[in-house]
């Protein structure tokens, strides 16, 4: 049985690896399909399908995009999108301009709660990439201002934290019209993350549904296994297929291992079933 990994980051947005790294690791893991899904950015594709060229791994360009529905952030992940989209760049562009802009405002915020040069400081880790609150958590790790990545969040960076910066992303029909504009299948990456209740995740995945989006990532890596059952049978009430992936940033998180723990539960439609 193939496995497919549908939802993986490279050193563009909060990964560590370049793209080719990230496909020579996920041929190496036993991955058949992979999909890079940089957050709001596609400049990783072209060299992650030229790396993927010289394994047996199949390359589906994608991006995972910041969105906002009902006053909360939602990511979506485009699959199979043609990344030469002119509408689909254009919304990226517009949502990057978002990420320096809070950026700059989260780096003031830890400055005035006394920790200087946030900004600078996860500028150089980021590399020139996206400017993510990855960053700035690595950053506070590395100067002892955060215990670790968790606790960077939990007191600092999280929507409860101390210098959390509220954005308004994309609305959520705009990020799922870009993908299909682009060709693409829309996707709402680990729905498991954003706590919120039943009741609440319905309403998302009917409204996803009538927007045009196309399915749920049921098997995640950021989100807990036993889920998988609960948003399996979500997915084929609402219509949706379903998706599966690591969301792998990092080799040092096993838990967002390459390729592992991804198979779906019987009851669902894959999105790769007419691929």
């Amino acid at each position: 049985m193939k496995i497919y990994d549908l939802h993986s980051h490279s050193l563009h947005s909060d990964g560590k690896l370049t793209p080719a790294e990230l496909v020579l690791r996920a041929s190496a893991m036993g991955v058949d399909v992979l999909a890079l899904t940089d957050h709001d950015i596609t400049d990783g594709i072209k060299a992650a399908q030229a790396a993927a060229q010289d394994t047996p791994l199949t390359l589906v360009p994608g991006v995972e995009i910041s969105a906002t529905w009902e006053n909360r952030t939602v990511h979506i992940v485009g699959l199979n999108i043609d990344i030469s989209n002119t509408a689909l760049q254009t919304g990226l562009s517009s949502i990057r301009e978002h990420r320096a802009a809070r950026a700059i405002e989260i780096g003031e915020q830890l400055e005035k709660r006394g920790i200087a040069d946030a900004h600078e400081g996860a500028s150089r880790l980021a590399r020139g990439a996206i400017l993510s609150r990855t960053h700035f958590a690595e950053f506070m790790v590395r100067e002892g201002h955060a215990k670790d990545f968790n606790r960077a969040f939990r007191d600092w960076l999280g929507d409860r934290g101390k210098a959390f910066v509220k954005t308004r992303w994309a609305p959520l029909q705009d990020a799922i019209n870009w993908i299909n504009a682009a060709g693409g299948q829309a996707v709402i990456a680990h729905p498991g993350r954003y706590r919120l209740g039943k009741s609440l995740l319905k309403k998302l995945f009917g409204d996803f549904t009538d927007m045009g989006g196309a399915a749920i990532e049921v098997v995640s890596g950021s989100q807990k296994p036993e889920d998988a059952l609960y948003f399996a049978r979500e997915s084929v009430r609402h219509g949706l297929l379903a998706s599966a992936g690591s969301d792998f940033h990092d080799p040092q998180y096993r838990w967002r291992e390459l390729g592992r723990n991804l198979r779906l539960p019987e009851a669902c439609n894959p999105v790769w079933k007419d691929w």
